[in-house]
């Protein structure tokens, strides 16, 4: 498809190798440049605690480059309910005629699988070292890696949330701290997951179950305020499992075993462009950096990458920097709708008055009510009507 142009990626995460493979496939000649080669992350119970939320569109795209990671676990229904609420929302993937709503992926499996592919490809420069310049001109893109510059007629920056890219150019970024911090971990529970996906809205912040490919064990994200999580890290083990069980009601029995529990700052930010200069473009969390209670974000980043693959199939001739001025328009338009978004769920569970938990509760009855609002809600959650349709 390419007439010979070269196109360098920065960051070789899920985005940024998702991205390389399929320009790549399209006919570019491609560099993709990371800091180092992924290393194999915290583990526990025989699992990386790290994982990511796939929709059925990401695991299309996914699979369209690489074999699907075995160690995916599938989650077909989804139960989301609130701490002083009586009501609550049950989405099951049956309802539209789907096996699953989604997958709860391992990250390093994941990584290794797609760089694997990247390594394997002749027609992909892998480059290691931090990006020490960024300069334009109308016709490219140049590149400093430590000693080397690379040349390219477009750079796309997926080099998450403290892009380099994104820093050396000043380009202005919005920042939202949430006053929360994740704990993430994994268990096993005595009961199984039932492969669903359990959130409960706490008023000190969401709380998640993810189901994994074994039918008892779940990778668990807790989002809560300082205080809260400096109390659950100082727990003995036993005493954590008691805490954290009682905080999903025991829906999966009591925690049976509980891994080492990892933490990390949450925020929210948006770059105010995601096309900051003619030739380059910031994808993924080096575009937006949502909060992890709809596990969003590798999902919106695989949905920059869909986007933009788009545009690229769309433009006959050579690629042009306004090829990419309606998807760098609409990529953002979509980022700021999440965020409000997450925002606005956030700061409505977040309130325990009589009054509005009693609002929250009408609301969430009368949308479980709705066969038609949770089918467009599940139908969004799985990447859209098209991606169903190519499903079914």
């Amino acid at each position: 498809m390419s007439s010979g142009q070269h196109i360098a990626i920065a960051g070789a995460g899920p985005v940024g190798a998702v991205a390389a493979l399929a320009l790549q496939q399209r006919g570019f000649a491609v560099t993709i440049i990371d800091r180092i080669k992924p290393m194999p992350g915290p583990h526990g119970l025989g699992m990386d605690i790290r994982n990511v939320a796939l929709s059925q569109g990401s695991r299309q795209l996914i699979e369209s480059l690489i074999p699907w990671p075995q160690q995916a676990g599938m989650f077909k229904t989804m139960h989301v309910w609130e701490q002083w609420g009586v009501n609550a929302l049950h989405f099951d993937a049956a309802e539209l005629g789907s096996d699953c709503l989604g997958w709860i992926a391992e990250v390093a499996p994941l990584l290794q699988a797609l760089w694997q592919q990247l390594e394997a490809n002749a027609d992909i420069r892998v480059v290691l070292g931090d990006i020490q310049a960024v300069e334009t001109s109308a016709t490219g893109v140049m590149v400093t890696v430590a000693e080397e510059t690379l040349q390219a007629d477009f750079l796309f920056a997926a080099d998450g949330a403290r892009s380099a890219v994104r820093n050396l150019l000043g380009v202005a970024t919005d920042i939202w701290p949430t006053g929360q911090s994740a704990l993430t971990t994994v268990v096993e529970t005595e009961r199984s997951h039932e492969h669903t996906a359990w959130q409960r809205f706490l008023v000190d912040g969401p709380l998640a179950f993810l189901p994994s490919k074994h039918e008892h064990y779940c990778s668990v994200v807790w989002s809560q305020s300082p205080a809260s999580l400096e109390a659950n890290l100082g727990l003995t083990d036993d005493e954590f499992s008691q805490r954290l069980g009682a905080a999903l009601e025991n829906r999966l029995g009591c925690i049976v075993q509980v891994a080492q529990r990892l933490s990390f700052p949450l925020q929210q930010q948006l770059a105010r462009s995601a096309q900051p200069r003619p030739r380059i473009l910031l994808i993924g969390d080096a575009l937006r950096v949502v909060h992890p209670l709809a596990g969003l974000g590798v999902n919106l980043g695989l949905e920059d990458v869909s986007a933009l693959l788009q545009r690229v199939d769309e433009t006959a001739a050579d690629l042009a920097p306004e090829c990419f001025t309606k998807f760098a328009r609409q990529r953002l338009l979509k980022s700021q709708l999440m965020l409000r978004i997450m925002a606005g769920l956030k700061t409505l569970y977040g309130q325990p008055a009589p009054l509005l938990s009693w609002i929250r509760n009408v609301g969430v009855g009368a949308v479980n009510q709705s066969d038609w609002l949770k089918r467009q809600i599940m139908i969004e959650a799985l990447g859209g009507r098209e991606v169903l349709a190519r499903k079914n």
